[in-house]
């Protein structure tokens, strides 16, 4: 079950948090998996350290989702290296968490340069190569606030909320061409953006969650592989929810 060898998988942002936690479970059921990051090369050769000294195979591909050059240029290296491309996780993301009143205009144009721009620019890449190979899996990142919305997160969930409609129309487009689309939806999960949150905060967020705790980004990672696996040949389009309840 969830076997993924031979298969070549690309996770934006897969240099912490659910990134780092995808790649791994990516690479521990057989995917070459090529780790996305942009500026921080220790924690993306982290990522590669354990997956290496778990069994697996990766290797780093630097280059910024919101610069179309360079995701087109990254990307079109990897396909003439490894011959192909299957799975494309898009991850990365950034959260400028601000009052309506408070946003700036460069507030919304960095979120959605690298949350929705990135993902579309990711995927026009990939899509390429699937489509020769009559194969291929995309699976973009959205969040628990693009489908509940939040207060102080209104450009945040708002891009968010912009992955769910590429995840579906990309889904029609390309399921003729044996590519499925779809989306994870996480709750809130311990990584470095919920750390920064106060006692306070992080306890009103166990609060809303009928599971009572906060995730773990081996569970999104999970999800990831399932929609990426052959198992899932027949789901796109879809929104896998892994929130503890919080929305539902």
């Amino acid at each position: 079950m969830f076997d993924l060898a031979g298969k070549i998988a690309i996770v934006t942002g897969g240099s912490r948090g659910i990134g780092r936690a995808t790649s791994l479970a990516l690479a521990q059921v057989g995917a070459h998996v090529l780790i996305n990051y942009r500026s921080n090369e220790e924690a993306a050769r982290e990522t590669l350290r354990l997956i290496e000294e778990g069994g697996g195979r990766a290797e780093l591909i630097a280059f910024d989702v919101a610069d179309p050059d360079s995701v087109d240029r990254r990307i079109k290296e990897a396909v003439a290296r490894h011959g192909r491309i299957d799975i494309l996780v898009n991850n990365a993301g950034i959260s400028i968490d601000q009052l309506l009143l408070r946003v700036s205009a460069k507030d919304l144009e960095m979120t959605w340069a690298t949350n929705v721009n990135g993902a579309v620019f990711c995927a026009k890449a990939c899509i390429r190569p699937m489509m020769k190979q009559r194969w291929g899996r995309i699976i973009n990142l959205s969040s628990v606030v693009g489908e509940s919305g939040n207060a102080g997160q209104v450009v945040y969930s708002s891009s968010k909320a912009a992955l769910l409609g590429l995840t579906r129309s990309l889904a029609r487009e390309y399921a003729s061409r044996g590519i499925t689309v779809n989306a994870v939806s996480p709750g809130f999960i311990e990584t470095d953006m919920t750390a920064e949150l106060p006692d306070s905060a992080r306890q009103g967020i166990v609060d809303q969650t009928p599971l009572g705790r906060i995730g773990r980004p081996e569970e999104v990672a999970a999800a990831v592989v399932f929609l990426a696996s052959e198992e899932a040949s027949y789901i796109t389009g879809q929104v896998v929810r892994v929130n503890g309840g919080m929305h539902i």
